[in-house]
């Protein structure tokens, strides 16, 4: 069976769209797909589907703070062998999606299937789409058309947003091992937060937590300050994008956040960060000790941070005392507040003392697996 997709002036809503994420995230990524009023998305290994035209790929991208990217599912079809490939590959309606004057590259995988060698079907699939369009295939271009064979079913997408999706555009200094700001978001969102209470992050490294809960308050859609690979498309209608991309739904957030670190150069860093991303009003970034840390004046929220786990950035039993007297400070100053952080090290996270809800599976960060420990609000 060979589907094609129609242009979107004769049928706005008629292909697959895939937002991709870390596995273990998909739920926690439907959750947020829904409330941003996309229809019907559904959780799948490895990410969240949902049906529509390009209006709602420039959406996902524009509005939706988990994704890691944004797929266009552009041609379904069964090939057992590569000329079988070649042939079909060349029936996708590649005019009416990409310009011929714009560069493109192809990557594929397999897996279960008669064609086995992943290099030999992109180059059948790029030969394809030179051959019929003119366009040139370059091996460092920006646009990219994945190719998926499992189980003798070829899947042809466009890879909508280009640079991954975590890349927002405003920082411009990180700290070692930082944290994606899509999965951020995601931990936000498994947290409860939603943009109502204040957040504190006492290792704010580059204000990654802080700056996306600042975000989500003011309502600023994160990718408002960049660029995306769909704007190289024979489907893109600028006009259109831009009265999208224009819409203001700023508002001023009810609370506060406060990152803090015992670096100096990290609450620098962070708050010429959330300077970058316009949320520099709502913030306060200092530099302190963990000891140091006091409840903010006003209502009571949720404390959330990656500390150091040892494994990547040096000994995890020297991070004991760390792990220690954050627990204490938290039981000690922060009553009715929620705790989480995130941690690769169960037996650290134990060294806090404190009451954890139950766990989730844990998910991949940085050739890592990283776990949220979070607890309900502290007696």
């Amino acid at each position: 069976m060979t589907t094609h997709t129609p242009t979107t002036e004769t049928k706005p809503e008629d292909f697959e769209i895939f937002l991709a994420t870390a596995p273990g995230f998909e739920d926690t990524l439907c959750d947020e797909v829904r409330l941003k009023g996309f229809k019907r998305p559904r959780p799948v290994p490895g990410g969240v589907v949902l049906r529509g035209g390009w209006p709602e790929v420039w959406r996902a991208n524009l509005w939706v703070r988990g994704a890691s990217r944004v797929l266009a599912r552009i041609d379904t079809f069964r090939v057992v062998h590569l000329a079988q490939l070649d042939h079909l590959a060349r029936r996708t309606p590649w005019a009416s999606l990409l310009r011929p004057d714009i560069p493109f590259r192809v990557e594929a995988h397999c897996a279960a299937s008669r064609i086995y060698h992943a290099g030999a079907a992109a180059e059948r699939i790029s030969r394809a789409i030179t051959e019929t369009l003119g366009a040139p295939c370059q091996p460092d271009a920006t646009l990219v058309i994945r190719a998926r064979i499992e189980r003798d079913e070829c899947t042809l997408s466009i890879d909508t947003s280009g640079e991954l999706l975590h890349r927002r555009g405003y920082k411009q200094a990180v700290n070692r091992a930082p944290l994606r700001e899509t999965m951020a978001a995601l931990f936000l969102r498994q947290c409860g937060y939603d943009g109502t209470e204040p957040v504190v992050d006492p290792m704010c490294g580059s204000g990654t937590f802080i700056i996306e809960a600042a975000e989500i308050a003011a309502r600023l859609n994160p990718g408002r300050g960049r660029h995306f690979a769909f704007e190289e498309l024979a489907t893109f209608d600028a006009q259109a994008w831009e009265r999208m991309r224009s819409v203001n739904s700023q508002r001023v957030p009810s609370v506060r956040f406060y990152g803090s670190d015992r670096d100096a150069g990290a609450a620098s860093m962070s708050m010429a960060n959330a300077t970058r991303a316009g949320v520099e009003p709502y913030v306060t970034f200092e530099t302190a000790p963990i000891s140091a840390l006091s409840p903010p004046e006003g209502p009571k929220g949720l404390v959330i941070c990656n500390p150091p786990y040892g494994t990547r950035l040096g000994d995890p039993r020297s991070l004991v005392p760390l792990y220690r007297a954050f627990g204490q400070v938290l039981r000690e100053r922060f009553s009715g507040w929620r705790a989480a952080f995130v941690t690769a090290a169960p037996d650290l996270a134990r060294e806090t003392g404190l009451p954890f809800l139950p766990m989730r599976a844990p998910v991949p960060h940085g050739g890592l697996r990283v776990s949220l420990f979070q607890t309900g609000p502290l007696p």
